[in-house]
């Protein structure tokens, strides 16, 4: 192969790495398309929206390329964070969880979304099933709901007792701040939306039939107990907000600032710096003249419909 064919070869090999790339990118930002427009699609947008978008993905990407130094090193350190993310339904938790992992490893970055308990662990100690999740060391575990479940859904809903409810509010200092001590870091994230707002995103639930599996007979309830789960909000963070483990509001009326603000706010919560790594290079193929391909039997392929 002369010079030209190389740089020929080479010239082709970076633009399937950039295909690769770009496909890569396309279908997860087309995923961040949350909204139906009529008429042609994004294209209805104004620019000045169009603008937006731009900026809102540009900076989404570049602070999920400070998660992934951020993720490098936790499990360098043997760091163990926990990332707690309390709202109202509909108030945005599942989407900025979403970014955050998007582009981590599972292995270390884990999601901890319990259902509700089962006959035996209501039995057990409250927090004893939610232990069983936290982070061991180079690991980050995000709850999508946490043990704060007794003070907002449970005690609205009358789940628990004013006994239980009570003895959570006396032990969850002492729990969190005994994981502090273990060298557990806990970030507490709550998500605010308006009363307006939440109506906005049940309705569009309702209308989307790709959404109506996130509506639930308690999240209708939820709705109507507004009020209720306003002041349990007011009590939980007046009584559970303390130095070791802080309560943080993140103001989620508009989702992508939201998702912004609380990715860039967590980061800054963490020491981290970036970590060295060796170079990574391909090692070059055995090829073996004896290796022969066998062929996969045309049943087992499937069908090429696209």
């Amino acid at each position: 192969m002369n010079e030209s064919d190389r740089n020929l070869a080479a010239a082709e090999r970076q633009r399937r790495l950039d295909e690769e790339l770009i496909d890569a990118y396309d279908e997860e930002l087309e995923m961040e398309v949350d909204d139906r427009f009529q008429d042609g699609g994004i294209a209805t947008l104004s620019e000045e929206s169009r603008e937006l978008r731009r900026l809102y993905f540009r900076e989404l990407i570049r602070l999920q390329g400070e998660l992934v130094k951020l993720q490098d090193w936790i499990v360098s350190t043997g760091h163990r964070l926990v990332v707690i993310f309390e709202g109202r339904d509909a108030a945005g938790k599942g989407g900025v969880i979403k970014r955050i992992t998007q582009r981590l490893n599972p292995r270390m970055c884990r999601v901890a979304a319990l259902p509700a308990p089962n006959n035996r662990e209501r039995t057990q100690w409250y927090f004893q099933r939610y232990a069983a999740h936290l982070p061991a060391g180079g690991e980050m575990v995000l709850f999508d709901r946490s043990w704060y479940n007794r003070a907002g859904v449970e005690r609205v809903m009358n789940f628990c007792t004013d006994d239980e409810y009570e003895e959570f509010f006396r032990s969850v200092p002492e729990f969190e701040k005994m994981l502090v001590r273990s060298g557990i870091q806990i970030v507490k994230y709550w998500f605010s939306i308006t009363d307006d707002e939440q109506e906005i995103r049940f309705q569009s639930r309702i209308e989307d039939p790709l959404k109506q599996w996130k509506l639930s007979p308690m999240d209708l309830e939820s709705r109507r107990r507004w009020e209720g789960y306003t002041h349990a909000k007011e009590v939980m963070l007046q009584r559970s907000h303390i130095p070791e483990a802080p309560w943080w509001v993140v103001q989620g009326v508009d989702k992508k600032r939201a998702r912004l603000n609380c990715i860039h706010h967590l980061l800054s919560q963490v020491p981290y710096h970036e970590v060295e790594h060796p170079v990574v290079e391909l090692p070059a193929r055995v090829h073996n003249p004896d290796y022969i391909r066998q062929p996969v039997p045309a049943n087992m392929i499937v069908p090429e419909i696209y």
